[in-house]
């Protein structure tokens, strides 16, 4: 199944200035399973995605569609046919 994944500015940077990342995976995959194959193409932008253990970073918000990923299942967030993931790491500063 193809899903595109949309990234911001300062992401793109770790995906070889990549604004959007169309994949092919699994049918039925999961988020988790997006975010394995977005790691394999990308393995830079992984490592500012999720933290060792394989969770989402708390300051990364992943939304599937107009979801919040973790409001429906987090890394286990159904993903569907033509779905886009949008990855929004929090901005600080002032």
């Amino acid at each position: 199944m193809r899903v595109t994944v949309h990234l911001t500015s300062v992401l793109r940077a770790d995906a070889e200035g990549a604004a959007h990342v169309p994949l092919e995976v699994v049918d039925g995959a999961a988020l988790g399973g997006v975010l394995d194959e977005l790691a394999a193409r990308h393995p830079g932008l992984d490592r500012r995605i999720r933290d060792e253990r394989g969770e989402l970073r708390r300051y990364v918000n992943v939304f599937v569609d107009q979801d919040e990923c973790r409001s429906v299942g987090g890394l286990d967030a159904p993903v569907h046919e033509g779905a886009d993931v949008r990855l929004l790491p929090s901005v600080a500063g002032g």
